[in-house]
């Protein structure tokens, strides 16, 4: 499947910046199943400064926030051709060991609620990938999907109390189960397509386990479902932190309104001749 996306981020400073650095990670990744036709990104109220690969192998660039200004708009798009791989990357890539997927961060310690959830799993004897869609069953008959419920300092097992969360929590208690149960697993950052629209809301968060045999196989906690062609993986890592889209520092502003643009579409063959 071959899919179109812009994604605009806008974000304006109560007063104009002396100073100010961003890291982003918006460039989508080459890997099994996803290969990336056309990417671009401009930049307004700032400019690029080097890019560089991550411990993660996401793309990072470094925009400097330019002097004075009071907003700034970072605008991606590209051309992603995508397989149907059953939510499948594979072998594991990186300068991180494996094990580091084992430890958990301050964002997805498990706690007693977590701990809880954990205990409802089923072990099924059809091997790991279906007791893992089952953990993805448990999350989310007892974490029900709710915006602005959370943020994004959040941690698990406060989604987990709290009974509420988006797509980023989600993924964080999924997360934190299986390294309990002694299973590597991260954070992916991305897009994805909705059937029913173009304009989309935000982007989207899912998570992925290491299965003996498969390697990294995809879990979309939120919709219950494997990733399939209508996703875009664009960073991943340890935790939101590690794939956050925009991170950085400024001086002599503080944020005050962020807004964010995104549309996925699929192109068909006419429109690509056009």
């Amino acid at each position: 499947m071959r899919l179109s996306v812009r994604h605009t981020t806008k974000y304006r400073f109560r007063e104009p910046v002396a100073h100010g650095i961003q890291r982003l990670r918006l460039t989508p990744k080459e890997t099994q199943g996803q290969r990336i036709l056309e990417w671009s990104m401009e930049y307004e109220g700032a400019h690029e400064q080097l890019s560089y690969d991550d411990q993660n192998f996401n793309h990072v660039t470094l925009v400097g926030v330019e002097e004075g200004t009071t907003e700034v708009v970072v605008t991606c798009k590209g051309l992603v051709d995508t397989e149907d791989n059953a939510g499948v990357i594979g072998q594991h890539a990186g300068h991180l060991p494996l094990w580091a997927f084992l430890g958990q961060t301050k964002l997805t310690k498990p706690g007693p609620k977590i701990k809880a959830l954990i205990a409802k799993v089923e072990r099924s004897e059809e091997g790991m990938v279906d007791t893992l869609h089952d953990l993805s069953r448990v999350i989310r008959e007892n974490v029900e999907y709710g915006t602005g419920t959370t943020r994004v300092t959040t941690t698990a097992e406060e989604a987990a109390e709290d009974g509420w969360g988006v797509c980023q929590d989600h993924a964080h208690i999924f997360i934190a189960a299986a390294r309990s149960l002694d299973i590597p697993a991260r954070y992916v950052s991305g897009y994805l397509m909705m059937n029913d629209r173009i304009e989309q809301e935000a982007s989207h968060a899912w998570a992925e386990a290491h299965v003996d045999g498969l390697g990294w196989v995809g879990f979309d906690i939120s919709n219950g479902i494997s990733p399939d062609p209508r996703y875009v993986r664009v960073a991943t890592g340890r935790d939101y932190q590690d794939a956050a889209p925009i991170t950085g520092i400024s001086f002599g502003a503080v944020t005050e309104d962020l807004s964010v643009d995104l549309a996925v579409e699929q192109q068909f063959e006419e429109q690509q001749q056009q």
